[in-house]
């Protein structure tokens, strides 16, 4: 009997709890249950909206595509939705607007519309289009002015591949739906990563024993020396170099006297003469004389 996949309900469900606005009361502008189907009725035969015991022979649906045929099992495979109107963000967003949203993420090929094989709606309510991968058609009959049909690639309800990430990205778009809001299996998977992240940081037994290894004081026998750097070791370099740096800024590299004896080097007996001012050229002979008797 043809059933409908968990990932199509999870489609469903997120819909609903968006853009069912008043579940308690039945409204026009509102996106009922009734009006989100997946299976289609005891009577329908054919298309994706069944499951292998109601294809036909030379179903589109299965031989079209060898994603189709080969993801043929009891899960149907489609999904309609009905007419909504709901006020977000200072604008109207109905099914005419999230339809041609839909489609123009079909036409970029963005990642999570890649499972889409087709969409039929109605961009004004009055002319029925359809966005079809294959190419192979570009319409459909006029029930799809109030409802939009869209059709997934069998392979990908076989494979229960999530599916809501398009429908969560159009809800978060129009202002529906916060950025940080998650699924309870994104929730379960970000527990688990911070989880794993923490597990070092001390707060536990196991974090503790790290924060030791990492210290070097992981052993019973106090005169046990690590072979290998540790932070309290590392620490106690940086700390050394950093006091030689400090050491070296504080010092006077400047030998002025050596700079002296070599300019004078350099010079001829009547250049230094040359240079010395009238006022002491006496007091350096004096001194000269001095030194000569010595």
């Amino acid at each position: 009997m043809t059933t409908a996949p968990a990932n199509l309900l999870a489609v469903r469900q997120l819909l609903l709890a968006r853009l069912n606005v008043d579940p308690r009361t039945g409204r026009d502008e509102d996106l009922e249950p009734a009006e989100v189907g997946i299976v289609g009725d005891p009577a329908h035969r054919g298309g994706y909206h069944c499951g292998s015991d109601r294809v036909v022979t030379n179903d589109y649906s299965v031989v079209e595509s060898p994603r189709d045929s080969a993801g043929l099992t009891l899960h149907a495979s489609a999904l309609d939705v009905g007419t909504f109107q709901v006020r977000s963000a200072g604008r109207t967003h109905n099914l005419r607007t999230f339809s041609t949203w839909c489609v123009a993420q079909c036409v970029a090929n963005t990642p999570d519309s890649r499972d889409i094989r087709e969409i039929i709606y109605s961009p004004d309510g009055e002319v029925v289009r359809r966005w079809d991968r294959l190419g192979r058609r570009t319409s459909g009959d006029s029930s799809h002015l109030w409802h939009t049909h869209f059709s997934f690639f069998r392979d990908s309800t076989k494979a229960n591949r999530d599916q809501t990430p398009l429908f969560r990205r159009y809800l978060t778009t129009i202002g529906l739906l916060e950025e940080n809001d998650m699924t309870p299996e994104e929730h379960a998977w970000l527990e688990t990563v911070h989880k794993n992240l923490t597990v070092l940081d001390g707060r536990n037994p196991i974090g503790q024993v790290y924060t030791r290894l990492a210290m070097g004081e992981d052993h019973t026998v106090p005169s046990y020396v690590s072979p290998h750097p540790t932070l309290r070791s590392l620490a106690a370099q940086l700390t050394a170099l950093q006091n030689a740096l400090t050491a070296l800024s504080n010092k006077d590299f400047t030998d002025e006297p050596a700079i002296v004896q070599g300019v004078l080097a350099g010079l001829k007996p009547e250049s230094i003469a040359a240079a010395i001012p009238p006022t002491m050229a006496k007091q350096v002979a004096d001194e000269l004389a001095r030194r000569l008797v010595a």
